[in-house]
């Protein structure tokens, strides 16, 4: 699995919207607006999301310490935050 290289949008503060998949078939992360993302994870008890903010900053080189989720906690669209 390759990943696309998002490090151009790595800024404090910025905002990036995804549009999740959750319990796909592979790991991937298509480049748009919103960034498209599928994960193995199942969405429950917060796995997606914490597979999606893993792959998310996997892909922009950052700590997924960095990336904070504002909005979406059970919805497929989501908004996180670079801190």
């Amino acid at each position: 699995m390759s990943l696309p290289d998002l490090s151009a949008l790595v800024q404090e503060g910025a905002r990036l919207s995804v549009r999740a998949t959750p319990k796909a078939r592979r790991n991937a992360i298509e480049q748009g607006d919103p960034l498209r993302i599928w994960v193995t994870a199942p969405p429950d008890n917060g796995r997606a999301n914490e597979a999606i903010r893993k792959l998310l900053a996997k892909a922009l080189g950052i700590a997924p310490s960095r990336l904070t989720l504002l909005r979406g906690q059970t919805s497929r669209d989501k908004l996180f935050q670079v801190d």
